[in-house]
């Protein structure tokens, strides 16, 4: 089942009962792909952990799955999931579900956008991100648990004319990759949470307009701008 091939007729009357699910709680809403998806804040999510009453999806890619997840997690990646045997495609529709990632949000709110296209009633993305769930020590599992998470800052420049749009990084030989929004003035920043990198390894930038290979170390030691 390939979740973006659902009609706008339906995509909108799914938005209209994921706005019924929320009741009180009056979440915001951030628009990702067209779709408004709510973002729940961590102490709810938790709560729903603790009382067996959520499913949770890690957005991010296969080897960071493997080294560090909330507990009981399963891996469905952004924007679509798997291409065959996603775990996801096994649940009701009626199922309350929490996507993440570490950025902190914008994986996690693509996936969850592609979920209430495809007809998932309660969805939701962890505002806080990855990060904040190890902060309070929070159940997780994996080959290399850690309550930190690697941080390498990227910041650079992008067409102005582009403001809104994803900027990319990608570590090509593990798939591992992080977006960032443009800003107005054209300026981005994003934090990778890249496992297993070293100061030369290869990565690639995307912007709208322009793309650049650099090493790890290159791209975080200044502002990146056009070539």
């Amino acid at each position: 089942m390939r979740r973006r091939e659902v009609l706008a007729t339906g995509a909108a009357a799914v938005a209209a009962s994921v706005a019924g699910c929320l009741g009180d709680d009056d979440y915001p809403t951030k628009s990702f792909e067209g779709v408004d998806v709510p973002l729940a804040p961590l102490e709810d999510v938790h709560e729903w952990y603790d009382n067996d009453e959520t499913r949770f999806v890690d957005t991010r890619s296969a080897v960071e799955y493997e080294e560090y997840h909330i507990a009981g997690a399963v891996f469905s990646p952004a924007p679509d999931g798997l291409d065959e045997d996603d775990p996801v495609e096994e649940w009701a529709t009626d199922t309350r579900i929490v996507t993440y990632c570490a950025c902190p949000h914008t994986l996690a709110g693509l996936r969850g956008a592609s979920l209430i296209e495809g007809g998932y009633e309660e969805v939701y993305a962890l505002d806080d991100g990855l990060q904040a769930w190890f902060d309070e020590n929070y159940p997780a599992e994996g080959n290399a648990v850690s309550s930190q998470l690697p941080a390498y800052e990227v910041r650079g420049e992008a067409d102005p004319a582009d403001a809104g749009e994803y900027i990319w990084v990608r570590e090509p030989e593990t798939g591992q990759r992080e977006p960032g929004e443009i800003e107005s003035d054209g300026s981005y920043e994003l934090t990778l949470h890249f496992s297993e990198l070293s100061g030369d390894t290869p990565l690639e930038l995307e912007t709208p307009t322009y793309s650049v290979e650099a090493t790890l170390a290159e791209l975080t030691e200044g502002p990146v701008t056009p070539p």
